[in-house]
C-alpha cells in the first residue's frame, strides 16, 4: 500500500503536527547508538519526553529499561505495547548526515525508529485521552542478543505493571512500506547456539597414521549434522542447522590437536528444538569417535520460538485493516527464521507481534540500513487506533 494512500482522519492530522519534531528525535537516536544495557542517554531522553507529556515513567527495569503509564478512565483493561532501544556494534556506512557519531556503533535494525514511533503515539494519546483504562509503554534495553526482555520480566515488569495483553512490531525492508504483516502462531524461531570441539592428536601431515586428525573427523561432522534436517526431522516442520565457523591448524604440513566449531540452530516448536539439541549431541560424540577423537560441546538455548496468540493477532489485524484498509495487509506473509526477545514476553502473556514494511531499504542488520522515517505516522497511528480500541 503506497503510504500517500492513508485517508486523513483527525488522527493522522493531528500526529503530522508534530511529526517533524518526531523525526529530528528520530534521526538524534540514529546519531547517538548506544548498545544493550548501555542506552543511558536513549532512556533519559524517553523518560523526559514520557513525563513532559504526563506519563507516570518508572525506571530501572533491566538496568535502563523505561516504563510509562497513563490511567484515563475507570476501565479495568491492561495493555503492554513494548520498543526495544539498543543498536549494534556496526560501522556505519550510510554517508547520512545523522549517521553514527559513535565509531563501531549503528542502529542497524531501526530500533531508534521503533523508540521514536511508540514516543509519537505516547504523545498522541496523551494529548487526546480517547481510551479508558490502563496504558504500559514499555521502553526495552538489549534486544540484540543480550535479553533484555527476559531481564525486565526478572525484574518484575509484569509483577509491576500487569496487563491483559501486549503488542509490539519490527519494520521488514523488503515489504511495501506501510504494509502490516501478520503470522498467528509460531512466527520467529527459537535462536540457540553451540561451541564445538573436535579434538584429536596432532602430528606430521606426511604420516597422518601417527596422528588423530580432527580435521577430517569435523568434516564428516559437519556433513553428518546436515542430515539432521533432512533425515530426522518431520518434513512439515521448519529447523536450520548452520555452521558459521570453523578454525584449525596454522600450517599445510601439521594435522592440529584440535578444531573449533560455532553452530546457529533454528527451529518452530519447543518439540523440535529439543529435537535438534539431541540429535545434535549424538551425532557431534558418534563421529568424532568413529575418528578416535573426542567432542566437546557447549550447547546453549537462547531465544524461545516467538508464537503470537490467536485471539491477539487477529485483533492486531483488525486494527489494521479497519484504518488502513484491506490492502494494507501483506499477502501470505510467513514466519521468519530470525528469533526476537519479545518471545519471553508472550511466554507470559497474550500478545501479538507484528511487522511493518520498511520499503526497499538495506536488509537488517547491514552498514548500509536506514529506518523509513515514512514509517513514524503509520506505526504511531496503528498504536493510538490499538490503544483506543482495546482500552474501551
Amino acid at each position: 500500500m503506497p503510504i500517500e494512500t492513508l485517508h486523513r482522519d483527525e488522527t493522522t492530522l493531528r500526529i503530522e503536527d508534530f511529526l517533524p519534531d518526531m523525526i529530528t528525535l528520530r534521526r538524534d537516536l540514529h546519531r547517538h547508538p548506544e548498545l544493550g544495557y548501555e542506552e543511558h542517554r536513549t532512556s533519559d531522553l524517553v523518560a523526559a519526553s514520557l513525563k513532559a507529556w504526563g506519563y507516570e515513567v518508572h525506571r530501572g527495569l533491566g538496568g535502563t529499561g523505561v516504563v510509562g503509564t497513563l490511567k484515563v478512565g475507570s476501565g479495568k483493561k491492561r495493555l503492554g505495547i513494548r520498543a526495544d532501544m539498543d543498536a549494534l556494534p556496526i560501522a556505519e556506512a550510510t554517508g547520512l548526515p545523522y549517521a553514527s557519531a559513535n565509531t563501531g556503533r549503528m542502529h542497524a535494525c531501526g530500533h531508534d525508529g521503533h523508540t521514536t514511533t511508540l514516543l509519537t503515539a505516547a504523545r498522541y494519546l496523551a494529548e487526546t485521552q480517547a481510551f479508558d483504562g490502563t496504558l504500559h509503554l514499555i521502553f526495552q534495553p538489549a534486544e540484540e542478543g543480550l535479553g533484555g526482555a527476559l531481564r525486565m520480566i526478572e525484574d518484575g515488569l509484569f509483577d509491576l505493571f500487569p496487563c491483559d495483553a501486549i503488542f509490539g512490531f519490527h519494520n521488514m525492508p523488503g515489504v511495501p512500506a506501510g504494509q502490516f504483516c501478520f503470522v498467528e502462531g509460531p512466527a520467529m524461531a527459537s535462536a540457540d547456539t553451540a561451541d564445538l570441539r573436535i579434538v584429536g592428536q596432532g602430528g606430521h601431515g606426511a604420516v597422518p597414521h601417527k596422528a588423530v586428525d580432527p580435521i577430517v573427523a569435523s568434516a564428516s561432522t559437519i556433513m553428518a549434522l546436515q542430515s539432521i534436517v533432512s533425515r530426522n526431522v518431520d518434513p512439515l516442520e521448519t529447523a536450520v542447522i548452520s555452521i558459521g565457523s570453523i578454525h584449525g591448524g596454522h600450517a599445510d604440513n601439521v594435522i592440529p590437536d584440535a578444531v573449533d566449531m560455532k553452530l546457529t540452530i533454528r527451529a518452530f516448536s519447543n518439540d523440535v528444538r529439543d529435537q535438534l539439541e539431541q540429535r545434535i549431541r549424538s551425532v557431534t560424540r558418534a563421529q568424532a569417535e568413529s575418528f578416535g577423537a573426542t567432542a566437546q560441546l557447549d550447547y546453549r538455548r537462547g531465544y524461545p520460538v516467538l508464537v503470537n496468540h490467536a485471539q491477539e493477532t487477529a485483533f492486531a489485524r483488525s486494527v489494521a485493516e479497519e484504518y488502513f484498509g484491506g490492502q494494507s495487509i501483506a499477502p501470505n506473509f510467513a514466519p521468519i527464521s530470525a528469533s526476537e526477545d519479545f518471545a519471553y514476553m508472550l511466554e507470559r502473556c497474550p500478545g501479538c507481534y507484528l511487522f511493518i514494511g520498511n520499503g526497499n531499504s538495506a536488509s537488517l542488520h547491514n552498514p548500509a540500513y536506514d529506518f523509513n522515517d515514512a514509517l513514524l505516522p503509520i506505526g504511531a497511528r496503528y498504536w493510538a487506533k490499538l490503544a483506543e480500541r482495546y482500552l474501551v
